[in-house]
């Protein structure tokens, strides 16, 4: 079993509680609070839950039950190899954990890679998904035009990308590079997200889950971003997007999002990557006006 988080780490958390489960094999770790409806918090790379426990505190805890589980290989769930890191393999676990906890008409916000996982996961689970809050993330495959940042070109390129992601703690120790406001991410705040990741026994999934991220039409990431793609553009439940536009790797993709995803509300905000961190209020509005729509 993983060992429970330390002290200092809990008294940031309130009184969001950790739970375990045994999916496949492996142990997948979240963070939950309240009840009511459902709403399903997936994280992206390096974070892990943490990154929604603003929200999370600021929905009511009478009418939402928040589960935030941390992806296999990232948070305090188990470790897994760098080849184990696929779109198609974090889909299937986290729909067995979706499966587990016997989930419906659920909620689900994401960003960054938990939007992709998600949807991948919820394209094999109609019904499952009652409505989708996105912030700071893809839903499909990129564009033929887009160029990949720099940061992605960097960690596919093989031998120094090795050694600063994994020598280097990177990109853990630098998140409040990709903030608006830099000091959201500070302190206490960035060492929870680099407690998790500290040694390399532990700190695979960074570089793997950005190597996921596709440079190339041969690319294995490719047919599940399509999937994704086809899900959430015939889904008819509501769809939010939250975003920051001060992000350097994804603001720009909100444009291209809302083409389309012509059904979706749209908020723009002046905030970077790891917006929850920065935006809660907004992403917690947007989960309320998601579950009012559903009545």
């Amino acid at each position: 079993m993983t060992a429970p988080l330390p002290a200092w780490l809990t008294a940031q958390l309130g009184d969001l509680r950790q739970q375990r489960i045994a999916v496949d094999g492996k142990e997948v770790s979240w963070l939950e609070r309240g009840s009511g409806r459902t709403v399903v918090f997936l994280h992206g790379n390096p974070t892990w839950g943490f990154l929604w426990r603003k929200v999370m505190l600021a929905l009511e805890p009478s009418a939402y039950r928040c589960l935030a589980p941390d992806l296999m290989g990232l948070g305090y769930s188990s470790r897994i190899t760098a080849e184990e890191h696929t779109l198609e393999a974090h889909a299937a676990w986290f729909g067995g954990w979706l499966d587990a906890m016997q989930l419906r008409d659920i909620i689900v916000v994401a960003q960054d890679w938990g939007g992709p996982i998600a949807l991948r996961a919820l394209a094999d689970r109609p019904g499952l998904a009652a409505a989708i809050v996105l912030t700071n993330t893809v839903a499909g495959p990129p564009r033929a035009d887009a160029r990949p940042t720099f940061f992605h070109r960097f960690a596919h390129s093989r031998g120094l990308s090795d050694l600063v992601f994994r020598l280097g703690g990177f990109p853990q120790r630098t998140l409040w590079m990709a903030q608006h406001d830099r000091s959201s991410i500070s302190g206490e705040v960035a060492a929870a997200y680099m407690a998790p990741l500290r040694g390399l026994s532990q700190n695979v999934a960074p570089l793997a889950l950005a190597r996921m991220v596709p440079l190339g039409d041969d690319h294995p990431s490719l047919a599940g971003l399509a999937r994704c793609r086809d899900f959430v553009a015939g889904f008819t439940g509501p769809i939010e997007l939250v975003w920051g536009v001060r992000d350097p790797i994804l603001g720009r993709v909100i444009g291209h999002l809302e083409r389309t995803l012509p059904q979706a509300r749209v908020s723009r905000h002046e905030a970077g990557h790891f917006s929850p961190e920065e935006i809660p209020g907004p992403i917690a509005d947007a989960v309320r006006s998601a579950a009012a729509r559903l009545g």
